[in-house]
């Protein structure tokens, strides 16, 4: 990189992501999102998988007229607001604050 600062948006863009924030930011993203998503990836694959394979453990009742299936599958939509929930809340107190520090540092780059 150059002794000169980046004088238009895509310079100082090039110039933010080769920054050790940055690439702590992306690390601390990829660090929650990948393993979450393989997570819930996993868990509906069985689900689909038991709904296939297993369709009499899937069709047990547990009560009435509920099955193991028909839990499993609540449980993948409480799941899916669940990951929804700690997701905005672990990005609120963790991921924006260095978001914006990294942000703060692209805007001290404008009218360099």
């Amino acid at each position: 990189m150059s002794n000169t600062a980046p004088t238009d948006a895509g310079d100082r863009y090039v110039a933010v992501q080769a920054t050790p924030e940055f690439q702590a930011l992306r690390k601390k993203f990829r660090g929650f999102v990948f393993p979450t998503t393989i997570f819930f990836l996993a868990w509906y694959f069985l689900y689909v998988f038991l709904s296939i394979f297993a369709q009499g453990f899937m069709n047990t009742f547990l009560f009435g007229k509920i099955t193991i299936g028909l839990i499993l599958g609540v449980l993948q939509f409480v799941t899916t607001f669940g990951i929804t929930f700690i997701y905005a809340r672990w990005a609120n107190t963790k991921l924006d604050p260095a978001a914006d520090a990294v942000g703060a540092q692209l805007d001290g780059m404008k009218g360099h």
